[in-house]
């Protein structure tokens, strides 16, 4: 088994014109609620900004910024009103599933983990000490899961 690295997407798919988890053996599934017209296509680009983003006991915010630097894949999530206004950095490890029609990203960590985790600073961004400060918190946090 591959060690948790929260910067990389764990399953590439969910850009891919979102995903069903269907075992590979098994005869391929059409899903008429990833068929529609406003579904993404494989290979399609997609901007996830302004995506509502749930944790696994609620919604957390909206998307404000993704990037997909190759070293540092990440979402911005504007909390709103929940955490005071606050804005979070959540790497993409932590993306448990994409429902493109609906708009949302679910992760797999609860509200409290979020609002735990180090405050996002835009001017820190690129220092490797605050990079590794967010990503070993996600990494902790992904071995309690």
């Amino acid at each position: 088994m591959q060690p948790f690295n929260p910067w990389a997407w764990r399953d590439p798919a969910a850009l891919a014109g979102g995903y069903d988890r269907v075992d590979p053996a098994e005869e391929p599934q059409r899903h008429p609620e990833h068929d529609g017209p406003d579904a993404p296509g494989p290979g399609t680009p997609v901007d996830l900004v302004g995506y509502r983003v749930e944790a696994t006991d609620g919604r957390i915010g909206s998307i404000d910024e993704a990037s997909e630097d190759a070293d540092a894949r990440y979402l911005v999530v504007d909390t709103g009103p929940w955490i005071f206004g606050r804005t979070v950095l959540l790497p993409v490890g932590t993306v448990e599933r994409v429902d493109h029609l609906a708009r949302v990203v679910h992760v797999d960590r609860t509200r409290e983990q979020v609002k735990q985790s180090p405050a996002f600073d835009p001017d820190d961004f690129g220092d490797p000490e605050y990079r590794q400060q967010v990503g070993s918190y996600y990494e902790e946090s992904y071995r309690r899961s």
